[in-house]
């Protein structure tokens, strides 16, 4: 027998395999026959050494056929179905042609011998019904005809089928080792790290295996192609093994990719949740980063061979990440300033706690670099929340012992710092009384090659201002502008670069603006100005920071 007569129409071939071995069946055997044979009819072959997608209909059953190759009695072969979503059911079959022909006798002895015969031609070998990867490992006959019978009574999935009758030149699929499982070494508020036993695979081949693992807070995948499956149900339109292949597909605009040490990480956005996929090469350990506290999460590792797409599933875990500690309260106590500095990175909140010995309650907040968002609440009770800018006053009115909460988050990466103060006399702050604006203003017109004038705004309160001046180049500008502390006095300052100091306000603030011309300086030259307003306590509030550049030739 040779594999060229798999190829042969399926009614040609069984009417070779089945007539030439046995009569046609009596009435007694008949419909047992007929009900087999019509399951043979309606088959595909199954190609051997090759992995097949097979989609199934609800309720629908689907079956494949396969023989094997004549050359010796007994030859080994093997069987992999993995479920690519809901369980399903599914049996091999096997049909064996009786020896020769019945011998001539009494009729009705040869009725059953005959009915028996029938009966006996089509038997189950293995049946199966979950949703985990099965491998069935047999011996065949040569003169045996094998049928793979699959039924999804859930919904419409498909699975994967590999059958191979080659068991000594390899695996399609990469192997597991004898523990598969996957172990917890370490847990903190936003990490899990992981370890597992290497593949042999990977100890025999590592060009062209990786292990990739992926994290979700739903439940684990027995499979990789049931984790795609998942991610897809979910909204996701996920290319084949993009995630865990490395192929170069487009991503979503529901997928992140980073790609880090050389590691890519894949972060899915989903209605379920985040599904993260990281492939890290060879590497048996791995952290977890950027988890959420007090969360279970799920991790499922797969070894992964890139040449064929095929890969096996480790036994999944979970773990779930410690609870945030309660963040260090700082209490506030009246007229005193905190200064407080955030890490932009974690954005972790920073907390400071009041206690009410008035009815109205004054809390001042004075940016001093970043940005920052402020919550406050008065006996669990949110009373304000917004981003901060500048020098902020809050004016609450509440009961006596009221407890009032405010939390600090930084809303960008870089640190951030802010000063706070509570207080219930409003009439004496520590703060200066601030004008509308802090911007400080250049006149173009009166620019020389040695002189630049500037102006700002004052208050209807006398205070004191003090202009510095500091000289930089053109790649520092940015630098100077962004790490300004807007909270740091004169004392920062070098004395070389004071200019002067002066009083001035005005009962009316349309009239309330002041100019200097700052003289001695050179010719087309950046300068950085700074103007510092100072209030009845001496805390001083340092206007925006202002760029002006000499003309080259006057």
């Amino acid at each position: 027998m040779s594999w060229l007569w798999l190829y042969l129409p399926l009614h040609l071939l069984m009417a070779t395999c089945l007539c030439h071995s046995i009569k046609a069946p009596t009435t007694s055997s008949q419909q047992s026959f007929k009900s087999n044979l019509f399951n043979f009819y309606h088959s595909l072959i199954l190609a051997d050494g090759k992995e097949t997608t097979i989609h199934l209909l609800k309720d629908i059953s689907k079956r494949y056929y396969f023989v094997l190759e004549e050359g010796r009695a007994l030859a080994p072969f093997s069987i992999t179905v993995t479920p690519c979503d809901v369980p399903i059911e599914w049996s091999i079959l096997v049909y064996k042609p009786p020896p020769g022909k019945a011998a001539p006798g009494d009729h009705d002895t040869q009725e059953v011998s005959k009915s028996h015969k029938a009966s006996s031609l089509v038997s189950t070998i293995f049946n199966y019904k979950g949703n985990s990867v099965e491998t069935y490992m047999g011996m065949s006959s040569h003169s045996a005809l094998y049928l793979l019978e699959f039924l999804s009574t859930e919904r419409d999935t498909h699975i994967t089928v590999y059958l191979t009758s080659d068991t000594t030149s390899g695996h399609l699929y990469p192997e597991l080792p004898g523990d598969p499982r996957i172990d917890v070494i370490g847990i903190g508020h936003t990490t899990v790290t992981l370890a597992w036993k290497h593949s042999p695979s990977v100890l025999q081949h590592s060009e062209g295996i990786q292990y990739c693992l992926l994290v979700n807070e739903k439940h684990n995948y027995k499979s990789l192609c049931a984790a795609e499956t998942a991610i897809r149900s979910s909204g996701m339109k996920l290319p084949p093994t993009v995630a865990l292949s490395l192929s170069p597909y487009l991503l979503e605009p529901q997928q992140v990719m980073i790609l880090s040490n050389s590691e890519l990480s894949i972060i899915n956005k989903v209605s379920s949740g985040e599904v993260r996929q990281v492939c890290m090469g060879t590497k048996n350990t791995y952290t977890v980063p950027n988890l959420s506290p007090n969360t279970q999460y799920y991790f499922d590792v797969f070894i992964v061979n890139l040449l064929t797409n095929a890969s096996a599933a480790y036994t999944g875990t979970f773990a779930r990440t410690l609870e945030e500690p309660e963040p260090k309260v700082t209490e506030l106590k009246d007229g005193k300033v905190v200064h407080v500095v955030l890490d932009g990175k974690k954005q972790k909140f920073y907390s400071l706690q009041y206690q009410a010995r008035h009815k109205k309650i004054h809390f001042t907040f004075q940016l001093c670099r970043g940005q920052i968002r402020v919550h406050i609440t008065r006996n669990g009770k949110t009373v304000a929340s917004e981003n901060l800018s500048g020098l902020r006053y809050f004016s609450l009115k509440g009961k006596l012992l009221d407890i009032y909460s405010v939390q600090l988050r930084s809303t960008e990466e870089s640190n951030s710092s802010v000063k706070v103060l509570a207080s219930p006399h409003f009439h004496k702050p520590l703060f200066p009384l601030l004008p509308e604006s802090l911007k400080i203003k250049s006149f173009s017109k009166l620019r020389t090659c040695r002189s630049v004038t500037i102006a700002w705004l004052g208050t209807q309160e006398e205070s004191k201002y003090c202009v510095y001046r500091k000289r930089i180049e053109e790649d520092q500008i940015w630098r100077e502008l962004q790490s300004a502390d807007r909270c740091s006095g004169p004392e920062s300052r070098h004395k070389s670069e004071k200019v002067l100091c002066k009083y001035f306000y005005d009962l009316n603030l349309q009239r309330a603006v002041t100019t200097e011309t700052i003289k001695g300086l050179e010719a087309g030259t950046l300068y950085l100005f700074d103007v510092y307003l100072f209030g009845p306590s001496g805390i001083p509030v340092r206007y925006h920071s202002k760029v002006v550049k000499t003309r080259k030739k006057c």
